[in-house]
């Protein structure tokens, strides 16, 4: 069985021989949700990024050859100057320091969103997407179902009776309606501010695509500007989704038939698929992987559920229950029992 010492010294070893300089060190750049880690080492006076995927927990392949593909289609990935897949590592371009998440404001959004909409319809109207995995009704049940069994059942203690299960059912149902009714495109699934850098050439770089499906087109945009990580006014996110609508038009990506009151539709309760998935998946990160990381942002991410549930009478039942288990609970605190 590998240590994790036995893994930074296989790391350190094979950035010394990639780089071929014997007094390399490395110091932690992030990790991510998955088992992937970065790491970054400076030579010949320039900063370098490695990546340490382990193969049989988190195979780079996909990463590489999604990173391919959206070079190719003109998007700022982090090139890759050396690999090796075997063992899991990758030396690769040091898109910086500078994450959207840390650099938006009211003075910058409108600049720093505009550069990653307009990287957003490049995906969607220049990748290919028949060959990906679908985000189909499959997927999309599933991604919902982690809410009642980590957010209720496993933190709130809750397990839901048979009415309240009809309750999530159909609310669930009407989630995935609206997210199999949309366009199909390339997506990204992880397009929000801590994925999104600022570079100084073709803004913003985009990491963290690996996992990308064939889905529905307002699944990005719904991570964009519902991301669990940063919030802006309702009137402000309504006229960026109204301001992508137009560009999708232009696109003929979409048709006038889809009016703003359509297209907002599609785009909430597309950001409801999201938010109730999250909110289950960031305890899950938890209780399951020991990571709390995620936990002070449950709050935004449960707030977005609910407002948005609000403005649909088809999900009355829905926020009613879910408000029902949660008052007066301090979401950010884990259970003991």
């Amino acid at each position: 069985m590998t240590t994790a010492s036995d893994r930074a010294a296989a790391r350190l070893a094979w950035t010394r021989s990639a780089l071929d300089d014997a007094t390399l060190t490395l110091e932690s750049a992030s990790s991510d949700a998955s088992f992937r880690s970065y790491w970054r080492t400076h030579h010949q006076g320039r900063s370098w990024i490695v990546m340490d995927s382990p193969p049989e927990k988190e195979d780079p392949r996909p990463w590489v050859a999604m990173g391919e593909r959206l070079a190719a289609a003109g998007l700022h990935v982090p090139t890759v100057y050396a690999k090796d897949l075997e063992q899991g590592f990758l030396l690769i371009e040091d898109l910086g320091h500078r994450l959207y998440l840390s650099e938006l404001d009211e003075q910058t959004a409108d600049a720093l969103y505009g550069d990653a909409m307009d990287a957003l319809l490049n995906m969607q109207t220049r990748m290919t997407f028949a060959d990906l995995p679908p985000f189909n009704h499959e997927l999309l049940v599933s991604g919902l179902e982690v809410m009642p069994e980590w957010f209720l059942g496993r933190h709130l203690g809750h397990t839901p009776s048979c009415d309240e299960w009809d309750v999530l059912e159909a609310a669930f149902n009407v989630i995935i309606r609206n997210a199999l009714e949309q366009p199909r495109c390339f997506v990204h699934r992880d397009f929000h501010s801590r994925n999104l850098l600022i570079v100084e050439e073709n803004n913003p770089g985009i990491i963290d695509f690996q996992g990308a499906l064939a889905g529905p087109i307002t699944y990005d945009l719904a991570s964009l500007l519902r991301d669990a990580y940063i919030v802006w006014p309702r009137e402000r996110v309504e006229g960026w989704v109204e301001s992508y609508r137009q560009s999708l038009l232009d696109a003929d990506m979409i048709d006038a038939q889809v009016t703003q009151a359509h297209f907002l539709r599609w785009f909430d309760l597309t950001g409801m698929h999201r938010h109730v998935r999250v909110l289950g998946q960031f305890y899950r990160l938890w209780y399951r992987d020991g990571k709390p990381g995620y936990l002070a942002d449950v709050p935004t991410v449960y707030r977005y559920v609910v407002s948005v549930a609000r403005r649909y009478p088809e999900l009355a039942d829905f926020v009613a229950l879910i408000e029902r288990h949660a008052e007066g609970r301090d979401l950010t605190k884990v259970a003991t029992a």
